[in-house]
C-alpha cells in the first residue's frame, strides 16, 4: 500500500473517530489513541509517539522529537484539537518527514466542527 492509499484510509479512519466521539471537544491524546486503535482495525500498523533523533553537528540533542503515528512506516499523522489551527503546524510535519526521510504527513485537527475541513496534507517530495 503507497502513501495515497494510507492516506485514504486515514481520512476515513480519522472522520470515523470524529464522529463516534461526537465531534471536537476532546484531548489530543483522546483522539490520538482512538484513531491508533481505528487505524489498527483496518489493517494498518501504527507506531506511536515514536521518537525522532536530532543530530547537531554531530551530536545528538537529549530532547528529540515525537511523532504522533506512524503508519505503515510510511505517513505521520500529527494530531491536533485545537480551534485556533497555525500554518506552524506544517512546516514542523515538514521537518519530521524531512528528519525521517518520509514524504507524506497528514495534520488531523480533530478541533474542527468537521474533522473533514481539519486535514492537512504535507508532502516532502512526493
Amino acid at each position: 500500500m503507497d502513501e495515497n492509499a494510507i492516506s485514504r484510509v486515514l481520512v476515513e479512519a480519522a472522520i470515523e473517530v470524529h464522529k463516534t466521539l461526537g465531534g471536537p471537544g476532546l484531548l489530543e491524546s483522546v483522539y490520538q489513541e482512538c484513531l491508533q486503535y481505528e487505524l489498527e482495525l483496518r489493517g494498518m500498523f501504527v507506531e506511536r509517539e515514536v521518537i525522532v533523533p536530532i543530530t547537531y553537528k554531530g551530536r545528538s540533542i537529549t530532547a528529540p522529537l515525537r511523532c504522533d503515528l506512524i503508519v505503515n512506516k510510511l505517513v505521520i499523522v500529527e494530531c491536533k484539537a485545537t480551534i485556533d489551527y497555525n500554518k506552524i503546524f506544517e512546516y514542523q510535519l515538514l521537518t519530521y518527514l524531512r528528519l525521517t526521510e518520509l514524504k507524506l504527513g497528514l495534520i488531523i485537527n480533530f478541533g474542527e466542527r468537521y474533522v473533514k475541513d481539519g486535514i492537512h496534507r504535507v508532502v516532502n517530495g512526493l
